[in-house]
């Protein structure tokens, strides 16, 4: 890692027209990281990446790699490349051209070009294809052929817009490895957009998660999932329960049910909040268990088997919240109807302003 950053974005605002695309972003990406950017559809994500690569130009702010200003370069003067989902190979070509043909249009010759694209290919694992065309390969190895088309010009950011979102789910599973192994073999930044969270807890460094053409947090998979800084990011990034509630003091929040439980919060007293519990962090036991910890009582709604655990959907009187327990051998699962308490430690919980 090196004290410049690979990619250095400060007030980057873009707009097209009256619409705000993205609103005064910083962003630090460093030398070497896996960074994914994440959000929902339209939330700015893939405008940032676009004014990354050249594509477009920001409206105001600054945007650096390694510390040059590239804000309104074209892509071709920057030391980046780019996948996207769509592959964009060309179908006329076999696999040895189209990953050489970066080479060739920046005046490498022939020989020369070929030789860097076979070393390329066989980095990506796709010996012995070289004479194939796109359309006699698989969807994973079609992408394979679109990072080695991309790498060959050796960048020194790559960015990836949703690159695997047109594979099927196993596929894709196989691919996030491929890419992780890979970029740490390169050992160069990738700048990965995504709105899959399972896919950016998977792959990343650090991960910034945006919305509303707004950056809400940016940190490891841990800090978002364990630490969101707010209510949209907590129900955003994987399955939780949030369950409304009002700052009592520094250690307790009252529910909307009127029960009080423990939850550190810095928030002012009286403030709404929303008290984000994991469905893994909870536990179920008999409405009469003795648990000296944070409890409601409910009633089992649903109960759904996923393998090395169940699903309870767990009907409160305001709401339902979810539960996940591992399947222990020998167990018997609850059914529908059992009545039951949902308890948690008080580390379990992050409050986030509502």
């Amino acid at each position: 890692m090196t004290a410049t950053p690979a990619v250095d974005i400060r007030g980057i605002t873009k707009r097209f027209d009256d619409v705000v695309a993205v609103d005064a972003v910083d962003m630090q990406i460093a030398d070497g990281e896996f960074f994914a950017m994440l959000g929902p559809s339209g939330c700015g994500k893939t405008t940032t990446l676009r004014m990354i690569a050249g594509l477009e130009f920001p409206t105001e702010g600054s945007l650096k790699i390694f510390g040059t200003e590239v804000g309104t370069l074209p892509p071709n003067k920057r030391p980046v490349n780019t996948v996207f989902q769509s592959y964009a190979l060309f179908p006329h070509m076999n696999v040895l051209d189209n990953v050489a043909f970066g080479l060739r249009m920046s005046g490498v010759d022939r020989s020369t070009a070929r030789q860097r694209a076979a070393e390329m290919i066989s980095l990506v694992r796709l010996d012995g294809m070289e004479n194939r065309r796109p359309s006699q390969m698989s969807g994973g190895q079609q992408q394979r052929v679109a990072l080695a088309r991309a790498l060959v010009n050796e960048p020194k950011v790559l960015l990836l817009d949703e690159p695997l979102g047109a594979l099927d789910l196993k596929l894709r599973q196989d691919m996030q490895l491929e890419l992780k192994s890979l970029q740490r073999r390169l050992g160069i930044s990738f700048v990965f957009v995504t709105h899959d969270q399972d896919e950016a807890l998977t792959m990343s460094d650090r991960i910034a998660v945006m919305n509303n053409g707004r950056l809400l947090q940016v940190g490891t998979p841990e800090d978002i999932y364990e630490r969101p800084v707010n209510r949209f990011v907590a129900d955003f990034i994987g399955t939780t329960n949030l369950l409304d509630a009002t700052v009592v003091d520094n250690d307790t929040v009252c529910l909307t049910n009127g029960t009080r439980v423990a939850a550190a919060s810095s928030l002012p007293s009286g403030t709404a909040v929303a008290v984000c519990l994991r469905p893994e962090r909870a536990r179920l036991i008999d409405p009469d268990g003795n648990e000296n910890t944070s409890r409601i009582d409910g009633t089992i709604d649903t109960v759904t088997y996923i393998g090395n655990a169940r699903v309870y959907g767990v009907r409160l009187d305001w709401m339902e919240v979810r539960v996940r327990e591992a399947n222990q051998p020998g167990s018997t699962a609850r059914q529908p109807g059992d009545r039951v308490s949902v308890v948690w430690d008080v580390d379990a919980v992050t409050v986030v302003d509502r």
